[in-house]
């Protein structure tokens, strides 16, 4: 089975990946290492530098430093390698492909101004950081970089994770729906474990920082009382739990960037309001939010969407822990129906408000969206590309997001005919995806299976193919299949 519609189930520019799609996709052709020399793409969370479409890349053979994940997902790395990208892919409990995106080095996080060329023209941050990945300096770089990241050694970080105990949340997430997970070999699981989420960022080690000496400042624009807060202070504050998908904008069509969790945290727009901050619609003067991680990225956030009553959180744990170190601890934020680099900042420490005129934050100034809400999708998990079922009823199977919005319905179909309706596992919310299956009487020879979502607003997913550059990719997620 072929991966028609650039699924991404083999690694995809600016997120680890290669090329927009498999070699011999449907209509793509072999495309391979189209990230480092085109730009490739912001991550999720902080954002994606890393993973520019050196693994796999033709020639290249560039695996550095593959680190293995604890039970927590903090990434046990040699100092001088990040593990990027590797989320649900390929584990045994995701359920989804096995062709798991290697280990590469991320751009520096810091400021692009301690990089070596950083002000020539021309000059392409992902290339050199490919072309540094072969040689010794970037391990003596990252080495440096990792001790100043992660102050002495880490283990003040470690002692103080382990010491945390999160609150009971005032506002506790219900339980999963049965029957939201449904028990069909290959679909992801409903909830993605800590050590299984992916992970796309910046950075070239995973910042280790001592949550007893943290401290977030919020200040800016519209903010009538500027306020430094403890980790502590957060934890004395009343927190709420939810489940939240998030996704990464450079997802291609059918791609594995996407994972749901669930999280413990203080709800951003109640701190804003407590800080004098009104959104625009209120006559509030700042409409950008900028957070600013300890690595040095920036991302800016739309204020209006942060305060309109959505679960926009300052985030102390996933799934009924701390945060691991490789998802942001001590502190970070998720915001539903937003793609990663418009909200997902890890390892914040400083809230500025301003204006999207006034400051353009990392990604903005490479050519991506000042604003981007997540695009409807769906994903074909199950038959796998290239896959040869016996003839009979062949289970068709995945998962559909649109966050903050909802899935209404999921449709198959298969090669021209029409368009057949698939049933649709339980809603847990709308700001998490939804699993969905379509029992298909397969016949003998070859076979297109295509699939699209509708949200809950009545909008069906576009068929119009789109790159992920500058707000997230769009199309319709196709596999074919041979059945014997």
């Amino acid at each position: 089975m072929a991966d028609a519609g650039g699924s991404g189930r083999i690694p995809q520019a600016g997120c680890g990946d290669v090329g927009a799609g498999p070699a011999g996709s449907a209509g793509s052709g072999p495309r391979v290492g189209r990230g480092a020399a085109a730009g490739g793409g912001p991550g999720d969370v902080t954002d994606a530098e890393a993973g520019t479409g050196a693994v796999g890349s033709a020639g290249s053979g560039l695996r550095v430093g593959r680190g293995a994940a604890d039970g927590d997902g903090t990434v046990a790395d040699a100092e001088g390698s990040a593990q990027v990208g590797t989320g649900a892919v390929g584990s045994a409990e995701s359920g989804l492909p096995a062709s798991v995106p290697e280990t590469v080095p991320a751009a520096d996080p810091g400021s692009e101004r301690d990089l070596p060329f950083a002000g020539v023209r021309g000059w392409d941050r992902r290339g050199f950081v490919l072309a540094a990945g072969a040689t010794a300096a970037v391990s003596a770089g990252a080495g440096l970089l990792g001790r100043a990241l992660r102050g002495a050694d880490g283990r003040d970080a470690v002692a103080s994770r382990e010491a945390a105990v999160l609150p009971r949340p005032a506002s506790p997430a219900p339980p999963v729906p049965r029957g939201a997970g449904l028990r069909i070999a290959g679909v992801s699981p409903f909830v993605t474990p800590a050590r299984d989420f992916y992970r796309v960022d910046t950075a070239l080690v995973v910042p280790k920082v001592d949550a007893t000496s943290w401290r977030l400042r919020l200040h800016g624009r519209g903010v009538a009382r500027p306020v430094v807060l403890s980790y502590d202070d957060l934890l004395r504050r009343e927190t709420v739990e939810r489940d939240i998908t998030l996704t990464c904008v450079s997802n291609e069509v059918g791609g594995p960037y996407v994972g749901n969790a669930r999280w413990i945290g203080v709800r951003l727009a109640d701190l804003l309001a407590e800080c004098g901050v009104r959104p625009p619609s209120e006559g509030g003067p700042a409409d950008q939010l900028v957070a600013r991680s300890v690595d040095g990225m920036t991302i800016g956030s739309p204020v209006e969407e942060l305060m309109d009553g959505r679960d926009a959180l300052l985030a102390l744990g996933m799934n009924g822990r701390p945060l691991p170190f490789a998802h942001g601890f001590p502190v970070r934020m998720v915001v539903p129906g937003l793609y990663g680099f418009v909200s997902a900042c890890k390892w914040i420490k400083d809230i500025e408000l301003t204006t999207f005129d006034s400051y353009d934050p990392y990604w903005v100034k490479r050519g991506w969206a000042r604003e981007a809400p997540i695009k409807t999708q769906s994903r074909i998990d199950t038959p796998k590309p290239f896959a040869r079922p016996k003839s009979g009823t062949v289970m068709v199977a995945g998962v559909a997001w649109a966050q903050h919005r909802g899935i209404d319905k999921v449709e198959i179909r298969v090669d021209d005919g029409p368009w057949q309706q698939a049933r649709l596992a339980a809603e847990d919310s709308r700001d998490t995806w939804r699993q969905w299956s379509f029992p298909w009487r397969a016949t003998k020879g070859g076979h297109t299976l295509t699939v699209r979502a509708t949200d809950r607003t009545g909008a069906v997913q576009t068929d119009r193919r789109a790159r992920t550059i500058p707000d997230g990719a769009s199309g319709w997620h196709s596999v074919v299949v041979t059945v014997e």
